[in-house]
């Protein structure tokens, strides 16, 4: 008689965070996980007005099965800035997917900024991703999200599994972004031209808001660190987007970090202050 295989239960886990202005600051007033995701307290680093959290999800890793979902709510006036602590592993799935839903509201007046570190995809990988932000007419949103396929310096290549991916943003109901995308492994069109060309690192870069011509012109002006990148910048109405293709998740964030220089003090009227987890 052989042992049974132990059973592997999948993680399903919430958290839901509410920020409220108090005088000239941003506090989080609501904090409710079940679960492995969590944030241990709201820091400060820039003042009251900013409240900076760190989005925590202590397993490191999201297996085939898991469900996790985080939703931010913020009151008028609010600014707050998440981030992580490090990069996000969707790990090979023998079967189930795993499911990431991320619901943003964003009071009249408030500014989030939802800047998580980058996303690995293991070979085998299943994962359904999804983010939805939902403006009030007076607020504004900076977001970016960089997906890596494969992990490209133990020479793994994205051959298996199948990735779903949607953005949606809207402004008072009204569509600003909505992209759906279907990413399986080993297809032909990761290599194709139409497709993502061979590269391994894909990013798209948001931010809502009037952009002026000479915005966009700034930031075109600034190129990513990586010889050989494709990227671009364009500003449909209402909206700023920025897009990498390359091999290197660095270069992607350095380039992102660059355009946020740019782009927040005329979005969130402040300069851009690096969180501190990012250079641990």
């Amino acid at each position: 008689m052989h042992p049974a295989e132990p059973v592997v239960t999948p993680w399903q886990a919430n958290l839901l965070l509410g920020f409220a202005r108090r005088g000239d600051g941003t506090l989080l007033i609501r904090r409710e996980h079940s679960g492995p995701l969590r944030v241990q307290k709201p820091l400060y680093p820039e003042g009251p007005g900013t409240c900076h959290a760190i989005v925590l999800h202590p397993p490191a890793g999201i297996a085939g099965g898991d469900e996790l979902q985080i939703r931010a709510e913020l009151g008028p006036g609010t600014h707050a800035l998440l981030t992580t602590p490090g990069a996000g592993k969707w790990y090979g799935s023998a079967g189930p997917w795993a499911v990431q839903h991320l619901a943003f509201a964003v009071a009249d007046d408030a500014c989030l900024e939802w800047l998580p570190q980058e996303t690995i995809a293991f070979d085998g990988a299943r994962a359904a991703m999804e983010t939805r932000v939902d403006l009030a007419s007076g607020a504004r949103y900076l977001g970016w999200e960089i997906l890596c396929l494969g992990r490209r310096a133990r020479g793994e290549r994205f051959d298996r599994g199948e990735l779903r991916l949607e953005t949606r943003i809207s402004r008072d109901g009204v569509p600003l972004f909505l992209e759906r995308g279907r990413l399986s492994g080993g297809d032909p069109l990761l290599n194709s031209p139409a497709g993502l060309a061979g590269y391994s690192v894909c990013g798209t870069l948001a931010a809502t808001g009037a952009v002026a011509g000479e915005m966009l012109s700034e930031c075109r002006s600034v190129a990513p660190p990586e010889p050989g990148a494709q990227w671009g910048v364009t500003a449909p109405p209402g909206l700023l987007l920025a897009r990498f293709l390359g091999h290197s998740s660095e270069a992607a964030r350095r380039w992102f970090a660059d355009l946020w220089q740019v782009l927040r003090p005329a979005l969130a009227g402040r300069p851009a202050m690096p969180p501190r987890i990012w250079n641990t």
